[in-house]
Parts: structure tokens; C-alpha cells; sequence
């Protein structure tokens, strides 16, 4: 930090920087509002894809009971092969978002496998969409949470130091200003007065 200058051009300056500050603040103000809101809103949307996790496997559960039995393994048949993430502006901040699933499917004779096979195919791959939707959503929230606690600590910088701070240097100043005013009136009213005596002296003919 800077030596505060106790002159008019410091104090010039303090107020500059005021008005600076308390123009700024009212700005950061609403975008910390408004991204505390964004993080709200997505915590709230991943915490509904986590709770449909169970939902969702009791109803595939329900559709295709033969999944639970032993020996039922898909994962020869299909896997993930590639998911592509988009981006998102939200406030200025970029958050992830999906964009692409890529799924790839072993061929397998349809008239070999049992009736509810595709059915279970398809429920295999939207639960694993629904898996990723749910990652992508986490890492939304803390991409939020992040730009909110950093515009918080900025609100923070202006509301809390900067203004106080330039405050109490204006307030400062003035003092000083104000006590060396002073002291110059005085100063230049001793001078007067001696300067009177020394007149009078010469006039009387003597010092």
C-alpha cells in the first residue's frame, strides 16, 4: 500500500478513488447475487438427478426384472465409448454441459436373445447418460460455487476495506489540512504583530 500523501492532491485523489469504489461496488453487488442465485438453482437440478437414481432403477427393476438375476452381465454388449462436453455462459462464468453421448453396441443376433434384451439395452444407456448428466452437473455447481465465493471476497475488498479506508484517509487529510491552516494563521498573525512592534520601535527610535 501506498504512504498516504496529506496534501490537497492526495486528498483529490482519496476522493477519486471513493467515487471509483462506490461506483464499482453496486455492480459487483448484483453479479454476487445473481451467480449465489445460479448456485442455487444448479445444486438444486443435481440434487434431483442424484434422488432419480433410485427412482429410475426401480422402474427398469419393474420393466425388466430378469436384470437382477445372476449371471445377466451387458457390459459385453455395450459400453461407453465417448461423451463430449459443451460449454455455457452463465453470469460470465463458463460452466460444463453436455453435449454428446457415444455409445458403442457389440452385434449380437436379435432372434438369439431374449425378448426384454433390447429393453435393457436402452435402459443400460440412459441410466449411464443420466450418470454423466448427474458428474457434469456436480462439476457446474462447483465452477458456481468458486465464481461466487471469489465475487463474494471482491464485494468483500470494496464494502468492507477500500471505502472504509479511502473514508478514513479523506477524513484524515482534511484534519491535517485543516490543522496546518490553522497554524498558518496563527503563524502569519505572530508575524504581523511582531512585524507591528519592530514598526513601532523604529518609529519610537529605537528597537
Amino acid at each position: 500500500m501506498s504512504k498516504l500523501t496529506l496534501s490537497k492532491s492526495g486528498l483529490q485523489r482519496e476522493r477519486e478513488s471513493l467515487k471509483l469504489y462506490r461506483k464499482v461496488l453496486p455492480s459487483l453487488d448484483l453479479k454476487r447475487q445473481q451467480l449465489l442465485g445460479e448456485h442455487k438453482k444448479a445444486e438444486r437440478e443435481y440434487q434431483e438427478l442424484l434422488a432419480s437414481f433410485e427412482p429410475y432403477a426401480r422402474e427398469v427393476a419393474e420393466r425388466v426384472p430378469m436384470l437382477a438375476s445372476p449371471g445377466i452381465d451387458l457390459s459385453q454388449y455395450i459400453s461407453l465409448k465417448d461423451y463430449q462436453k459443451g460449454e455455457e455462459n452463465i453470469v460470465g462464468v463458463k460452466v460444463p454441459s453436455l453435449d454428446s453421448l457415444e455409445f458403442e453396441l457389440v452385434d449380437y443376433a436379435y432372434l438369439g436373445t431374449p425378448h426384454w434384451f433390447d429393453h435393457a439395452i436402452e435402459a443400460l444407456k440412459q441410466f449411464t447418460e443420466l450418470k454423466i448428466r448427474a458428474q457434469i452437473a456436480g462439476e457446474r455447481v462447483d465452477a458456481l460455487y468458486k465464481a461466487a465465493r471469489k465475487i463474494t471476497q471482491r464485494v468483500n475488498l470494496f464494502d468492507k476495506i477500500l471505502i472504509p479506508r479511502a473514508e478514513a484517509n479523506i477524513k484524515k487529510i482534511q484534519i491535517h489540512l485543516a490543522d496546518a491552516e490553522r497554524s498558518a494563521v496563527v503563524q502569519s498573525k505572530l508575524a504581523k504583530a511582531k512585524s507591528h512592534r519592530i514598526t513601532e520601535a523604529l518609529k519610537g527610535g529605537g528597537v
